[in-house]
């Protein structure tokens, strides 16, 4: 790919006339028929974008963007929730209706594929993509940006293949001027790539380790080990996730910039973070902000609750009577809101708390439903929400009003980190059942005094946990420091330095790589 590339990389046109179709194709085999589904979404919502800019009428334009708000999350529900609704109303209403992917007849029909008809397949990178061309209509409506003349060029940014499956996710106004800039890469910048490159593919490697021989088998089965244990399982956890997501977006970064393009940086070593508020302002920044643009600050920030923000509250509550199965929480959530809306119209003090959160829970239920329809997801979101909420309160109360001493911080940031790993067993388990099993082992089986032996039966994956997050703990400036360095190096010495990092990184490969977990997103 790069060969032909150095043919064409100085011609705009024919640069990313090229990249779209290597995207592609890279799509194609990823996501097999699926393609259609991309194509359709960027052909309909270049569509959308043309009809806005084309008409002064605030009324047409209104509804366009409607109409490719409702369409992307139409397609995106359809692929991941379809199912669960089905399954969740005849539970709910005794009924016996059978869910049909059409999807999969239209594909075995047309192309002759051998799908399931009766089992939800979900497109690779469907989250990401319709995001980001959401991202598009939108900004258009807003006039942050202009229409793209050419559907190929609004094609490539959709589809650029470095972030297409999972991220970063990429916003028109920060990528669609790139398109119409020459090719630019210095020396130092070249060096940049090839790290970020080798940053993520050791940190993949790294994810898969501590996946194989600690994770995994702890969540599978909880019940066989210690709480102990599964404190060193879930510790572990939060750095193989961070390992793999942000291994993802580091060889991302890196091939993009290698052709010319710049991706923001998608984590700020958040593990560092010193509140849960802070945390995800450095974790998956590109979905963080991207709620924040274009659903947190919309619905009223934290100055106001909106309707909006009532109506995507009707929504989760739906989605919980559906999850329960049980039409009785539907009765008792009616009862919650009735009381809860006398309280805030005649307690100033709980109306004025709940119109300045509620969009903070909002858009962390959407962010958790976002992930899958589950339970799990569901409470992993509200708790990071609550958890958000608890740190505005805390500020009010805290004694720490000015800079603290590093004591305090480090205090701050295992706190931080501990409630942000705990909440990660509902994310990571794949039941109800499997979150009993963790909690009970880990109140009633602790089994302080076997943490010897259990630390030395998993000596070199404490030291992968204890070097993983040495490295993240790193102060910043030292972490670029050591970036500018490598990039500054001599070409054989950059091979040879490389060459070692290989080396070092095939002893811990598993027997085959994992997926990056946020695939299935």
């Amino acid at each position: 790919m790069l060969g032909v590339y150095g043919f064409v990389y100085k011609k705009q046109a024919l640069r990313n006339i090229y990249l779209f179709a290597v995207s592609l194709f890279f799509y194609y085999k990823t996501g097999g028929v699926f393609i259609l589904l991309l194509l359709f979404t960027i052909l309909s919502d270049f569509t959308w974008a043309h009809l806005m800019h084309q008409t002064s009428d605030e009324r047409k334009r209104k509804l366009y963007l409607t109409a490719s708000v409702l369409l992307n999350l139409f397609l995106l529900s359809y692929f991941k929730y379809a199912l669960f609704i089905t399954n969740s109303i005849n539970s709910l209403f005794g009924t016996s209706f059978e869910y049909v992917n059409h999807f999969s007849v239209f594909s075995n029909a047309m192309f002759h594929t051998g799908f399931r008809v009766d089992q939800l397949i979900l497109p690779i990178g469907i989250s990401f993509f319709t995001f980001q061309s959401l991202s598009y209509t939108i900004d258009v409506y807003r006039r942050r940006v202009e229409p793209e003349r050419n559907v190929l060029d609004y094609g490539f940014f959709v589809c650029f293949f470095p972030h297409l499956v999972a991220g970063p996710i990429v916003k028109a106004h920060e990528f669609l001027y790139q398109l119409r800039l020459p090719y630019q890469l210095s020396r130092t910048e070249f060096g940049m790539a090839i790290f970020w490159i080798l940053n993520g593919y050791l940190k993949k490697i790294m994810a898969d380790y501590l996946a194989v021989n600690l994770i995994d088998r702890m969540f599978d089965n909880p019940g066989y080990f210690t709480g102990f244990e599964l404190t060193l399982g879930i510790f572990g956890y939060s750095l193989q996730i961070y390992m793999d997501f942000s291994g993802y977006t580091d060889m991302a970064i890196g091939i993009a910039l290698l052709l010319g393009f710049r991706l923001k940086t998608n984590f700020k070593s958040p593990y560092k973070a010193q509140s849960t508020s802070e945390f995800w302002k450095r974790w998956h920044i590109s979905l963080s902000s991207w709620l924040q643009d274009y659903l947190y600050i919309p619905l009223g920030g934290n100055k106001k609750g909106t309707i909006g923000s009532y109506v995507s509250l009707s929504v989760l509550a739906v989605f919980l009577v559906l999850l329960s199965g049980k039409l009785f929480l539907l009765v008792w959530l009616l009862v919650l809101a009735a009381g809860m809306a006398l309280l805030m119209r005649y307690v100033v003090s709980v109306r004025n708390y709940v119109h300045t959160n509620v969009n903070i829970m909002v858009t962390m239920l959407l962010g958790g439903l976002w992930h899958g329809s589950s339970w799990l997801f569901i409470i992993w979101g509200g708790l990071n929400g609550l958890g958000i909420v608890l740190h505005k309160i805390w500020l009010k109360v805290s004694p720490f009003k000015k800079e603290v001493e590093w004591p305090v911080k480090i205090g701050f940031v295992l706190v931080t980190l501990t409630f942000i790993s705990f909440t990660r067993i509902f994310f990571r388990s794949d039941s109800m059942e499997t979150v009993g099993q963790i909690f009970d082992r880990l109140w009633n089986h602790f089994s302080l005094d076997l943490c010897f032996k259990v630390l030395a039966g998993y000596q070199q994956v404490v030291w992968v946990l204890i070097i993983g997050y040495a490295i993240h703990w790193v102060p910043e400036r030292y972490k670029e420091m050591y970036r500018q360095r490598f990039s500054a190096l001599a070409w054989p010495v950059m091979v040879l330095v490389a060459f070692v990092l290989f080396v070092i990184a095939y002893q811990f490969r598993s027997g085959e790589l994992q997926p990056f977990i946020y695939f299935q997103f």
